[in-house]
């Protein structure tokens, strides 16, 4: 089975290590290559009240994914639980430091250490690096597979929110004054689909990018310094939405080296459906989520 998507996947391709690339979602670089083939997807806040990704391949590696985007703070504790490859252009020595401290391997753009990456021709720049994902997994076939990050049910039937949740036919996330997301449920994919401030969320093949399950998390934001940091370890109140339906829960991460796990109201595991997951990381502060039955 796909570890981070609870579907069947062969033992060769289960065996391969997990690729966790930062994506850029500035309005520039959409529509993003790639994205609607990942099996997690994290969105967290950047500067100026923006959003950015980790996106995260395993059970299908495309040939290439992009535009490829800086590193932030809160992104070892993100990630790291992983293991596998990360992928990024840069960013400030501090938080490259930190990344690499987490033993995943980097490959990192702006020191120019691999020719895994070029620049489109296509973009402006900064929106236009991409990556040789294929490659880059296949160059490093020998580093381990990721872990389970969530817990998937057998089938989408008998996921936690289909048999115990309320109807949820759209969510509306706020992560700025300036930043709405939107999920909307639709019965003929039996997925969500994605808009990003009132405007449907496309891939690169001009379809809307949907997910199997949808995963918000409250979660403190660290506005100190010029990089707001999101606080992604300790626990805090979760949605899960799936087919559909959504449970209430709380979220808990141990450490940067732990997975989230996800309880219902009597500490169970919340199941999800097999299949892609977006985790949603919405500022706890000025941040909203809002369920439409």
């Amino acid at each position: 089975m796909a570890p981070l998507r609870g579907t069947p996947l062969s033992p060769a391709d289960a065996c391969r290590p997990a690729l966790a690339v930062k994506i850029d979602n500035h309005p520039a670089a959409r529509p993003q290559v790639g994205l609607e083939r990942a099996d997690l997807v994290f969105e967290e806040l950047v500067e100026g009240g923006l959003t950015r990704y980790a996106g995260v391949w395993h059970a299908e590696v495309p040939d290439t994914v992009g535009p490829v985007r800086s590193i932030r703070p809160m992104d070892p504790d993100i990630l790291s639980s992983l293991g596998g490859i990360v992928a990024y252009s840069g960013g400030q020595p501090r938080f490259v430091a930190a990344m690499e401290e987490t033993g995943m391997l980097n490959l990192v753009f702006d020191r120019g250490d691999t020719d895994l990456f070029a620049r489109s021709e296509l973009r402006p720049s900064p929106h236009n690096v991409f990556l040789g994902a294929a490659d880059a997994v296949e160059q490093h076939a020998d580093l381990a597979p990721p872990d389970p990050q969530f817990r998937y049910a057998r089938s989408a039937a008998d996921a936690t929110p289909v048999g115990a949740g309320t109807p949820t036919a759209a969510i509306t996330l706020r992560f700025s004054p300036t930043e709405e997301r939107e999920w909307s449920w639709d019965p003929d994919t039996r997925s969500y689909l994605r808009g990003q401030n009132g405007a449907t969320d496309l891939d690169s093949t001009g379809s809307a990018l949907g997910a199997t399950n949808v995963v918000v998390l409250r979660v403190g934001v660290d506005r100190t310094t010029d990089v707001p940091r999101t606080r992604i370890t300790g626990s805090g109140e979760a949605w899960v939405s799936v087919g559909g339906a959504t449970v209430p829960a709380t979220w808990r991460k141990a450490g940067p080296d732990a997975p989230i796990r996800l309880e219902d109201a009597v500490g169970n595991e919340v199941m999800l459906a097999p299949g892609n997951t977006w985790i949603e990381l919405v500022p706890a502060d000025d941040g909203g989520v809002e369920l439409t039955p």
